[in-house]
């Protein structure tokens, strides 16, 4: 199983980060589009790094357009040699429109034609054929030698590997249709991936001719531990707070209904709106937490997450939504690394 962890977003510390993850054995890390801009540090990553695979997890797809997608995607893949990963997410509406003050609508098909235009962009630079991409919601037809990049900067790592974030079944649909990979949000149990998101990117990948063969899925990732009891309360309330907050979001509701916990998605909606966020935290019984993360000792993390997660997922990202360090996860690291 591959491990990933994350990269620090602010400039001063990503490439230091960069570092601690290949030195420690990671696989790969990410950067999250949250208060900074997510393609900024990979390249300091790149530059301070020779094999640690790098990438969003995620980029805001709607805040951009395919173009622009394309052009970064391309330089963080020619000058990381190969390394990167290009993660989408949709984000929710009133990100898009009232953050961003981008165009939402129907974005499971809107997200399947961007990251086609993407890949049609890439195929002009690399073969020279006519850029005629017309869709429902992006069209590109016009590129000039003078906008095209040369071929030569991928040497032979070709163009990158596209993963899509997802939690509804239409957008994981799409993942297993047009993607190389599929990154399940942290607000995912183990049921919900076998019984909706799975059957979904098979639906996907039977759609495109293809099986999950090659396709990668990066799995769930809350874990609660510490190395005594003081830090296990701890780690427990942060993540309370952060599965209470994703609970919150309609769109994430079916999660809940899949275990039915029905009545929970209204009542962190309404406390969400009066910014009662520790309440929130406070309606994350045992049973929710011990569902959506493992929790325990370091010792018990990586069988417990190979228990649940082994057969069905190739990389792994913890989500520790709490103040930590190193030492802490150099145990769970190692036994991770040993699966």
């Amino acid at each position: 199983m591959k491990l990933d962890g994350g990269i620090s977003s602010s400039l001063h510390n990503s490439a230091t980060s960069a570092q601690d993850l290949e030195r420690a054995g990671y696989t790969g890390g990410w950067t999250a589009e949250t208060s900074h801009d997510p393609f900024l540090p990979l390249l300091l990553a790149a530059e301070h790094t020779s094999t640690l695979e790098i990438g969003t997890s995620i980029a805001v797809a709607f805040a951009r357009n395919p173009m622009t997608l394309a052009n970064t995607a391309w330089d963080l893949q020619a000058f990381s040699k190969g390394r990167f990963i290009l993660g989408l997410g949709s984000q929710i509406k009133p990100h898009i429109t009232k953050r961003f003050s981008m165009e939402w609508s129907h974005p499971a098909p809107r997200m399947r034609e961007m990251i086609l235009a993407v890949r049609a962009i890439w195929d002009t630079w690399l073969t020279g054929a006519p850029l005629e991409f017309r869709g429902e919601f992006y069209q590109h037809t016009l590129m000039t030698p003078f906008f095209t990049p040369d071929k030569k900067d991928l040497g032979d790592f070709g163009v990158p590997k596209i993963f899509l974030a997802g939690v509804g079944e239409m957008m994981t649909e799409v993942a297993g249709e047009v993607c190389d990979g599929f990154i399940c949000h942290g607000f995912t149990t183990e049921k919900y991936l076998r019984e909706v998101t799975l059957p979904a990117l098979r639906r996907g990948r039977a759609k495109a001719g293809k099986t999950m063969d090659g396709f990668e899925i990066v799995g769930p990732s809350f874990v609660v531990t510490g190395n005594n009891a003081d830090e296990m309360r701890q780690a427990a309330d942060g993540t309370r707070q952060q599965i209470a907050f994703y609970g919150s979001t309609p769109a994430y509701s079916g999660v809940l209904e899949i275990h039915g916990w029905n009545d929970l998605q209204p009542q962190l909606n309404a406390l969400s709106k009066q910014g009662k966020w520790v309440e929130m935290g406070d309606l994350i019984t045992d049973e929710i937490l011990n569902t959506f993360a493992v929790v325990g000792e370091p010792e018990t993390i990586a069988p417990e997450l190979n228990k649940r997660y082994g057969d069905v997922i190739q990389r792994l990202s913890f989500y520790a939504p709490y103040s930590s360090d190193q030492s802490r996860w150099a145990q769970v690291i190692a036994d991770i690394k040993s699966v």
